[in-house]
């Protein structure tokens, strides 16, 4: 069965657990063969993902986006800690029926993605992690004071907070800053609901943690991965994107040149040629 609009049109769907979690979702893409699920970043809910991958990258996959526990219009309340937003990802993954899927995450997303697989690693056929880093990483626990930098610069500028965190401040990261905010406010009916101000500082509270516990072994993901990222990752910094190449045993590396920590929103075409070949 085909689901034939793009991703501004895709209706909000739900799906509940019997201890009464309920998930938001959209679905895109052709519903056949292994679905590809979206773990997106902080404060993030189902509108911050660039419709333009999302559509790109349903023409050949059925693309999945979703909102953790306690974000958007999932209900509950956001878990102060990485582990129990993977256990909560997992769980949606087992309610929607699927035994094995390829995953996409952006940074927070990322980190759950990890502790996803060494939790579940038979039910990830492919991984790919975008704009992250491994737990106890390089300036990870620094996340809380960028963002809060970032967030103040914003308000006294009136601009989105995410050009500055996710784009160079360049003649073209500004550019593609603009073009990517009008991306996302395209949806104009049943948007998601914004991230409450609690449930963001319990994301950063999670991310600050993960920043301080001792790393994991990457090894243990045998998967093939793909990683991708800025050279200039302000938020993650980008050398934790080459650790983690260098301990995952089966990864690839892509470094956009001139981009920070939205690689993929500024270069999404290049992204989702590279995505593609990946994941066939």
């Amino acid at each position: 069965m085909s689901i034939h609009y793009s991703y501004i049109d895709a209706p909000n769907l739900f799906i509940q657990h019997p201890s009464g979690k309920r998930y938001a979702y959209r679905e895109i893409g052709e519903k056949k063969g292994i679905p590809i699920i979206l773990l997106t970043h902080l404060s993030a809910n189902l509108d911050n993902w660039d419709p333009r991958i999302i559509d790109g990258l349903a023409k050949s996959h059925w693309v999945i986006a979703f909102d953790n526990i306690g974000v958007g219009l999932s209900n509950g309340k956001v878990p102060n800690n990485i582990t129990q937003m993977a256990n909560d990802a997992i769980t949606f993954i087992k309610l929607l029926g699927f035994l094995k899927v390829d995953l996409i995450a952006l940074s927070m997303g990322g980190m759950i993605a990890q502790e996803l697989i060494l939790k579940e690693p038979s039910l990830v056929r492919k991984l790919v992690l975008v704009g992250t880093g491994p737990r106890g990483g390089k300036g990870i626990s620094n996340v809380s004071h960028i963002t809060n930098l970032d967030l103040v610069r914003a308000t006294l500028t009136f601009k989105d907070v995410k050009t500055y965190l996710f784009f160079p401040n360049t003649g073209n990261g500004k550019k593609k800053a603009k073009e990517f905010l009008i991306q996302i406010k395209k949806r104009k009916n049943h948007r998601d609901k914004t991230i409450s101000f609690r449930a963001y500082r319990m994301q950063l509270d999670a991310i600050n943690k993960w920043g301080k516990e001792k790393p994991s072994d990457l090894s243990k993901i045998v998967q093939p991965t793909l990683i991708i990222n800025g050279n200039h990752d302000r938020m993650v910094p980008t050398e934790n994107s080459y650790d983690l190449a260098n301990r995952i045993p089966n990864s690839k590396l892509k470094i956009f040149e001139h981009s920070g920590h939205g690689s993929l929103f500024q270069y999404p075409k290049e992204f989702v040629e590279i995505v593609i070949t990946f994941l066939s």
